[in-house]
């Protein structure tokens, strides 16, 4: 039997994905999150979420074990995903707040203090090797396919021109109006902003589009590993598909590999270098925040502390030797 706090849960969830507008996704995230307190909670109805409840949960929450990496240990679950159960429960209350259905108020509910997040970067010499690494492999390797050179350059140098999540260049469809320097995307939240191009990343977009021999909707398709069994040509054969973000995870790796990066390298990593590359040159955090595509400044201005020249200036200048 459907209980009174699960049928509100259902009406938030509705509410999340309509009105609100979010991905099935965030949805799927949030049925999780708050699923799992009234799992443990054992309750029926709002007014049974109570302060000593949620204290109950934060110590359950912060007693789970974590998820064993690659020579860590597991340890306990990581602070900020503790906040991202705490997160939905507490936008579960606000729904229930504006509803005017008595239970706790949101505001009761604290979120777990965590480090100052880091960045990982690569340094611009660094840069410069990954984006050119398609061309230096296609000089080098024989065998290496042109179409997917070409394709890898066009892709990294879309990244880093426009700051990209991967998501969002993975969705980009090859009608591309390259007489402009910018177009929209579409990003979290269903959130339409723009972006801008290079003039080095639209000619390697031309150039990329210029050898495809298909005409499918995709920007970045993937190539088949069966040569020539589609198209009568080795190398050239096309699965027909949209490059997935794990493809694209995995092809950024390779291409720092080959540009003799020792450093872990995503296509995250690349979004932190657009960031850092604008803030380091002078743009204004409020212009940076708009290009990335975030909705809080706050989640913006850890790029400061790596591109703050003012301070490393000043400290150069009056600085005892």
């Amino acid at each position: 039997m459907t209980t009174e706090l699960e049928k509100y849960k259902r009406e938030f969830l509705e509410h999340v994905e309509i009105e609100k507008g979010n991905s099935l996704k965030t949805v799927n995230n949030y049925d999780y999150y708050i699923s799992r307190f009234f799992e443990f909670a054992k309750i029926a109805e709002p007014k049974e979420i109570t302060d000593e409840k949620i204290r109950e949960y934060r110590l359950y929450l912060n007693r789970q074990p974590g998820v064993k990496t690659k020579g860590q240990s597991a340890g306990t679950l990581k602070k900020n995903t503790q906040n991202y159960h705490l997160i939905a429960l507490r936008s579960f209350l606000k729904y229930l707040m504006k509803r005017d259905i008595a239970s706790l108020p949101p505001d009761r509910i604290e979120l777990a203090k965590i480090k100052e997040r880091s960045l990982d970067l690569i340094s611009s010499s660094e840069l410069s090797r990954l984006l050119n690494a398609p061309l230096t492999l296609a000089k080098t390797d024989k065998k290496f396919d042109i179409e997917k050179k070409l394709r890898d350059k066009a892709m990294l140098e879309l990244f880093f021109s426009t700051g990209l999540r991967l998501s969002e260049l993975c969705s980009i469809n090859r009608d591309l109006d390259l007489s402009k320097d910018e177009f929209s995307i579409r990003g979290k939240g269903e959130k339409v902003r723009v972006v801008f191009l290079s003039d080095s990343a639209k000619s390697a977009i031309r150039d990329y589009l210029k050898s495809r021999k298909d005409m499918d909707e995709p920007l970045f398709v993937q190539y088949s590993k069966n040569e020539g069994k589609n198209k009568g040509q080795a190398g050239k054969s096309l699965s027909g598909g949209r490059l997935t973000p794990r493809s694209v995870q995995r092809i950024v790796k390779y291409y720092a590999i080959v540009a003799g990066i020792s450093k872990k390298v995503t296509p995250h990593i690349i979004r932190h270098s657009f960031a850092t590359d604008l803030l380091s040159n002078g743009a204004d955090i409020r212009s940076v925040q708009m290009m990335l595509g975030h909705a809080n400044i706050s989640t913006t201005q850890i790029y400061t502390h790596v591109t703050d020249t003012q301070l490393r200036d000043i400290h150069k200048k009056y600085h005892s030797k």
